[in-house]
């Protein structure tokens, strides 16, 4: 066991957890997809590495191997991370302390993803805030690292693996994604958002399904944040 008093190694080491040998058996999936659409090992690494959100590496591949546009890939892809920016703005004050430097803090954001935001958020306000950073920084170098090695063994050992088994590895990160929210909601509006979400996706798919999600998560979590503190406001003084 590392000791905490070295907060990047036990970054290191909590690496090591649930969370992230999800999302590497999702990563599993992802090097066949990638390989299927015919892109090499390099830019499969190099999205790996680079892009490091497991939805974003899927749309990018899933619209090149289509034929899509340059553009029409970059578009789709930097709506796929939109979502990181409420979650960054939430991590931003948990994670950074007095003498954080400004670009130690912006490289750090970079790796700021479903399963790191997650767990280290859950982490975070347990450690002293002079740990955190580091903490973080362990984990998610780690985790990198972990997710390209994974990704190059994968890539080259796909022919051994029954199609059906890779594709259902792709389907690890939402499943896990799902019910690690749902055990982390701390209000109504937590939950009726993931309910208006599951309702919501499959009906906007049928008549809008360019932008599904898009519609789903925006109607969804306003209708959740209304109906919550409608809710709230019913609820006697403590």
């Amino acid at each position: 066991m590392v000791s905490k008093s070295h907060p990047f190694l036990h970054g290191a080491a909590s690496a090591f957890s649930l969370p992230a040998l999800v999302l590497m058996g999702a990563q599993v999936g992802f090097a066949a997809l990638a390989r299927e659409a015919g892109l090499g090992l390099g830019p499969t690494l190099l999205l790996t590495v680079g892009v490091w959100a497991l939805p974003s590496q899927v749309v990018f591949v899933g619209l090149v191997g289509a034929g899509a546009s340059a553009a029409s890939v970059a578009v789709a892809v930097a709506l796929s991370a939109v979502r990181f920016m409420p979650m960054t703005m939430a991590w931003t004050p948990v994670v950074r302390s007095a003498d954080t430097r400004q670009w130690v803090l912006v490289v750090a954001s970079c790796y700021v993803a479903i399963t790191a935001w997650v767990y280290s958020m859950s982490r975070l306000p347990k450690l002293e805030r002079p740990a955190r950073l580091p903490f973080f920084a362990g984990f998610a170098a780690t985790l990198t690292l972990l997710n390209a090695v994974i990704v190059v063994v994968a890539y080259n050992a796909i022919d051994a693996m029954p199609a059906l088994v890779a594709a259902a590895l792709v389907f690890l990160m939402p499943i896990y994604f799902v019910l690690t929210l749902w055990g982390a909601a701390r209000s109504r509006a937590d939950r009726i958002a993931l309910g208006a979400g599951f309702l919501l996706g499959p009906l906007f798919s049928l008549f809008a399904a360019a932008a599904d999600l898009l519609l789903a998560g925006f109607v969804g979590g306003t209708a959740a944040y209304v109906i919550g503190r409608l809710l709230g406001s019913q609820e006697p003084a403590a």
